[in-house]
């Protein structure tokens, strides 16, 4: 059984991290799995873990924020991309694909529907979420605009399922004593600790966050993580109440160290500080102006801000740590157990 995993984006970021969780839980189940990324794709987070890959062509479209202009000129160029993904599939001997998001969805589905293979979306745009359940059994992720949908059986003729993001179990076993000799010496054990962040990357107005609260509160270490956007980053958290750990690869310790996390409303993140059960303030509009309302999923377990109320709503965030605790604890069990109901379901319907 070999099962084909078309990936959008350049292999680098949330997209690469889900199809890699989702391949290690195939292979853990003696099911053989090859990823497939766009021609011009790095693939910086597949060669990391020493990680070859498949190359087709997966035009994106700019996901959540895809205009009418960059969804036309992705259109134009999906034809020739299925043509491709279609020869790849034969080349292959691909008993099965899986389309995981965006271009990786749309052109694994599309490819998979012309060379009478099985397939499994696994989706979060409107776009990838339309085509899927046109086309096959799909699954549903928090930011799919069906993810909320009671009625799932009337909005397809293939099975459809909602699931978390698939992250790794493991996430929870950090140990926050392997990174103390890593802090500044203005961490303090003695002060809660809060955690910036917007992925891999520290875009502006995460960083304008984490500016407007330090500048009006020094009783807490606050600690900012990503690489930034660009040069100008570095300025705006330049402040002494800030620890900016730049890019990290110890995110299990340091989710163990902090007490609350401010966020996007999106991505691999959230779904990993809500499995690690800490309570969560996500800045709407960070990444391009994005908003996905997961506060209602995981309800009670976040607070929604914007960069201008930040302060408010982190205070808010810690004045009713206690509830948010409850909550967002109710939550972790079905996410770390996300991987293994997506396999189960790719089980069901591909072998």
């Amino acid at each position: 059984m070999k099962l084909l995993l078309f990936v959008t984006g350049r292999g680098t970021g949330g997209d690469a991290v889900i199809a890699y969780n989702i391949l290690k839980t195939l292979e853990s189940r003696g099911i053989m799995g090859e990823i497939v990324l766009d021609y011009s794709a790095q693939g910086y987070y597949f060669k990391k873990h020493n990680m070859s890959w498949l190359k087709s062509s997966i035009p994106a479209a700019g996901g959540h924020a895809a205009s009418k202009l960059s969804l036309f000129k992705a259109g134009l160029k999906t034809i020739k991309a299925v043509i491709v993904g279609c020869h790849l599939i034969k080349k292959e001997k691909a008993d099965g694909v899986i389309g995981i998001i965006g271009g990786g969805s749309v052109i694994g589905c599309l490819s998979a529907k012309l060379t009478h293979v099985p397939a499994v979306g696994i989706v979060s745009t409107p776009t990838d979420t339309k085509i899927s359940l046109k086309c096959n059994n799909t699954i549903l992720l928090p930011e799919s605009p069906f993810f909320t949908t009671k009625d799932t059986i009337n909005i397809s003729k293939y099975h459809v399922k909602r699931e978390y993001l698939p992250i790794r179990e493991d996430i929870v076993c950090g140990d926050k004593n392997n990174i103390l000799d890593k802090l500044t010496d203005k961490y303090d054990a003695n002060k809660k600790s809060i955690l910036f962040a917007s992925g891999s990357t520290l875009f502006e107005d995460m960083a304008k966050a984490a500016r407007n609260y330090a500048r009006e509160n020094d009783d807490v270490n606050i600690f900012v993580i990503g690489a930034p956007l660009h040069e100008g980053i570095n300025e705006i958290i330049d402040h002494p109440n800030i620890i900016n750990l730049g890019y990290v690869n110890y995110i299990d310790d340091l989710y163990d160290l902090v007490d609350l996390a401010v966020i996007t409303d999106d991505g691999l993140t959230l779904h990993e500080t809500i499995a690690c059960k800490i309570p969560v303030v996500v800045v709407i509009g960070v990444k391009y102006g994005r908003y996905h309302g997961l506060s209602k999923i995981f309800e009670g377990a976040i607070i929604e801000s914007n960069v201008d109320n930040i302060t408010y709503n982190i205070n808010k965030a810690l004045n009713d740590y206690s509830s948010m605790k409850r909550a967002v604890s109710k939550y972790s069990r079905d996410i770390l157990e996300s991987s293994e109901k997506i396999i189960d379901f790719i089980s069901s319907h591909i072998i």
